[in-house]
């Protein structure tokens, strides 16, 4: 049995496209809207909240889904990141300071973190528009978790994105359900309802 305004309502079905470059941009926002809602309503003490089992709260994942954006497709893709010295790797030890990523942290609220994933959004939108083609090939950092002298083409880092924001997206799923009972479903029938309330006025 459908319960009431689930009936047509498919979180993740993406409208019909034409071209690659417009596909996976199309794919990847509408991983992100899966984030956005997961976070509808809260308050910044709900969205610090950790109320499953994992250490993850909805706030701290729209953070590192925005920073994991910027970083691969500016610091990556664009090659705009710091200048790195050679002989200092990302290391294991560093990458436990990105644990900090996964919270919000005393000053940080949830409206902040939305506006710095939308502005993300925004800047691969126009990043993406502005390549070539998706052939365009860059080097992988240098990093332990990434094959020595490794290369990947635009398109390879935007179907990684699709895979990340989807993978976030699902854990913010579980993460909202387990706060308080929300569902993708219902936080989408609300979202549309929402939108065409507005579109009527």
């Amino acid at each position: 049995m459908v319960e009431e305004g689930k009936a047509g309502v498919v979180p993740s079905l993406v409208d019909g496209v034409e071209g690659e470059r417009e596909a996976l941009l199309a794919f990847l926002e509408a991983q992100r809207g899966g984030l956005r809602r997961a976070v509808r309503g809260l308050s910044d003490e709900q969205a610090a909240a950790t109320p499953s089992v994992s250490a993850m709260s909805l706030g701290g994942l729209v953070k590192h889904a925005a920073h994991m954006e910027r970083h691969w497709v500016q610091d990556v893709l664009m090659r705009r990141g710091p200048e790195r010295d050679s002989e200092e790797p990302d290391t294991e030890e560093k990458a436990g300071s990105w644990e900090d990523e996964f919270r919000l942290l005393p000053g940080e609220t949830l409206a902040g973190v939305l506006a710095e994933f939308a502005a993300v959004a925004r800047e691969t939108e126009e990043t993406v528009a502005g390549l070539p083609d998706l052939e365009v090939v860059v080097p992988l950092p240098e990093a332990p978790w990434f094959p020595k002298d490794a290369e990947r083409s635009a398109r390879w880092i935007l179907l990684h994105l699709v895979e990340e924001q989807a993978r976030h997206a699902g854990h913010a799923d579980i993460i909202r359900e387990s706060l308080d009972g929300a569902v993708a479903f219902q936080l989408l029938a609300e979202e549309q309802r929402e939108q065409g309330a507005g579109q009527a006025g």
